[in-house]
């Protein structure tokens, strides 16, 4: 009797204990975290139930979701953390497209938040839904054939005409951050917010990039332009799993006057490409190359308003600044209402250590990138808006097989559609595009411009 007393004794401790230690330690414990998404006041949008709201743990990388009811509150089930909230929506009036991204770092939920629970609020930054896209960024560089070692001066981008109406990309600039790297210690960043995020402008570091006087393509609903970031030349001749970027119809960023004149940079382009298709540079920064991250870029298109020129823009100093007050690194703010398209790349291996470039209202989430492996960051299909054309029936092709969600940090176009086998065989596709990196791209396993 005595023995069964004691078995029953330590049975129960070992459950008291047990019970308590997975009441105050349990890492595997969900709270309901209460997220409350915020309007403008004045705005024509106000909340609407079932946007989805995601919480990304920067420890461990995995995502916890809630939806809003009626009065814009979402409860996100999560573990204690470090977390990453965003939301993202799109709406439609007047036959122009609304998207809405709210962003906020480093929220901490802690083992003690039933006991002191709090409300995280995001503010929901609208934009309108824009003609020209960001199809494809490639800028991570491939492996040598001969196993010495990377190469990363075949870097382009692809513009794509995502609207039904031609588009005409007069006066449409390239750009990037300061700071240059999403994984670099940057001092824009204070208690987890971009200092620049209320003032409504992106920084473009550096210089920027434009089309040479009367030189601007326009491009019909569908089509896309190339343009050559590095090297408008055959790289495949040297480095068999890079790409080809010597074809007439390309453009090449190339302009050794403007300053930046580094020969591994800017060989003289391909004979097959017109000097009419050499871009312009408008240069204010140190180096002679652009800068461009090779593992995580923050990069944006813009166009200047009626009464602004790239040129007018380039030679107003009143819209300057030094990055962390460093000489070299000299910048100029963008209006976001100019910003065109954005993609905010992350580098791939620094799960919480990645800090955001881009405001909210221009790009609400960001792309993993893994650099060296011949990967790119490509434009997810808008699937309904694709699958409601007539004349797509029988053409869209699916099974997408490109993306990389079979690697660590690695993501797929959800849509299953595989756009560039769609395109050959004639559909016309249409791509997301909610402001949000996280929903608009994912990293593709092979640059496009391989196959073509």
């Amino acid at each position: 009797m005595l023995m069964k007393k004691i078995v029953s004794f330590l049975m129960f401790s070992v459950i008291f204990l047990a019970a308590v230690s997975c009441h105050k330690d349990d890492p595997y414990k969900l709270y309901d975290v209460k997220v409350q998404l915020v309007y403008a006041q004045g705005s024509d949008f106000g909340v609407v139930a079932d946007v989805t709201v995601s919480a990304v743990n920067t420890n461990t990388g995995m995502i916890y979701v809630g939806t809003t009811n009626s009065e814009g509150l979402a409860i996100v089930p999560a573990v204690a953390g470090l977390y990453e909230i965003s939301a993202t929506e799109t709406r439609a009036e007047g036959g122009t497209a609304y998207s809405f991204n709210g962003f906020k770092q480093q929220v901490a939920i802690t083992h003690d938040y039933e006991k002191n629970p709090f409300v995280v609020t995001i503010d929901m930054v609208g934009s309108e839904a824009k003609q020209v896209i960001i199809k494809e960024l490639y800028t991570g560089g491939c492996q040598k054939d001969d196993g010495s070692g990377n190469f990363q001066m075949d870097k382009y981008v692809v513009l794509y005409n995502n609207s039904p109406v031609d588009a005409d990309l007069k006066n449409l600039c390239f750009a990037m951050t300061i700071q240059y790297n999403s994984h670099a210690t940057n001092a824009d960043v204070v208690d987890g917010k971009l200092t620049y995020e209320a003032q409504g402008t992106v920084p473009a570091g550096n210089g920027f990039w434009t089309w040479a006087e009367g030189q601007a393509p326009k491009l019909k609903p569908g089509e896309e332009v190339v343009v050559a970031i590095n090297g408008a030349i055959n790289h495949t001749i040297t480095c068999s799993k890079s790409v080809d970027l010597s074809k007439s119809a390309y453009y090449a960023m190339f302009d050794p006057e403007s300053g930046y004149s580094h020969a591994s940079y800017y060989p003289t382009p391909s004979e097959a490409i017109p000097t009419s298709h050499y871009l312009k540079a408008y240069k204010y920064g140190a180096g002679t190359g652009w800068p461009i991250s090779a593992t995580g870029p923050a990069f944006f298109v813009f166009i200047t308003p009626d009464g602004v020129t790239p040129q007018s823009f380039f030679e107003d100093t009143s819209n300057e600044n030094f990055y962390n007050n460093l000489s070299a690194m000299k910048r100029k703010w963008v209006p976001a209402d100019w910003v065109v398209d954005a993609a905010e790349v992350f580098s791939a291996g620094y799960v919480g250590k990645n800090n955001k470039r881009l405001i909210t209202a221009v790009d609400g989430g960001s792309v993993v990138l893994t650099s060296k492996m011949g990967y790119s960051i490509y434009r997810n299909v808008n699937k309904e808006a694709t699958e409601a054309i007539p004349g797509n029936k029988g053409k869209i092709v699916y099974n997408y097989s490109k993306g990389t969600a079979d690697l660590e940090e690695g993501t797929t176009d959800p849509s299953g559609i595989d756009a560039e086998a769609s395109i050959k065989a004639g559909a016309h596709i249409i791509f997301m595009d909610t402001n949000n990196s996280t929903n608009d791209f994912h990293q593709r396993k092979e640059a496009a411009l391989r196959s073509k």
